[in-house]
């Protein structure tokens, strides 16, 4: 497992820093214009370096997304488009779930098949944002068009002639064989 690595700032008070990714900013400045979190006086504190990949990770990750119960925002074919769609999501702050799609369970090939992307209740809007200002969410189907009274006309039409000409060609036969 690999050891945390601590940066420790030794300038004066002069200076704010983020808590969460140590990011040095002037007095004028309230808020991380990286992650939003509220500066601090840069005093000796210290900021944790990523441990990890997994660890950056969840850095991204916005806590006020996080609540509430798990809702589906999104549909992909496969693990690896699951994939793309939830690294989408979390660029923006938003955690999310893959899992398999109901009744597509197939254990001889793990990566194949659908997968629902889930998010919690509080990040469904800025999930769907998200997903629609990529091209990803799936449009709502569009409701079928009515056909016109002409189309009816022909299709009637095209009916009729069918039906009558099978009744003369068993009309024909009946006769022949006789």
């Amino acid at each position: 497992m690999a050891t945390s690595r601590k940066r420790t700032s030794s300038s004066s008070s002069q200076s704010l820093a983020c808590p969460s990714c140590a990011r040095r900013y002037g007095l004028d400045e309230r808020f991380c214009a990286h992650c939003g979190m509220p500066l601090v006086y840069a005093g000796t504190t210290t900021a944790e370096e990523p441990e990890s990949r997994v660890h950056e990770r969840a850095r991204k990750v916005r806590p006020e997304l996080t609540r509430g119960e798990l809702v589906r925002v999104a549909f992909a074919r496969n693990q690896a488009e699951a994939e793309l769609i939830q690294n989408l999501l979390l660029e923006e702050g938003v955690p999310s779930v893959a899992r398999r799609s109901a009744g597509f369970d197939v254990p001889d090939f793990l990566a194949a098949g659908p997968r629902d992307v889930l998010v919690a209740e509080s990040g469904v809007a800025t999930a769907r944002a998200v997903l629609q200002e990529s091209d990803i969410e799936p449009s709502a189907p569009q409701a079928a068009e009515r056909p016109s009274s002409g189309h009816v006309a022909r299709v009637l039409a095209a009916v009729l002639a069918g039906a009558g000409v099978a009744a003369l060609i068993a009309w024909a036969l009946v006769h022949i064989v006789q």
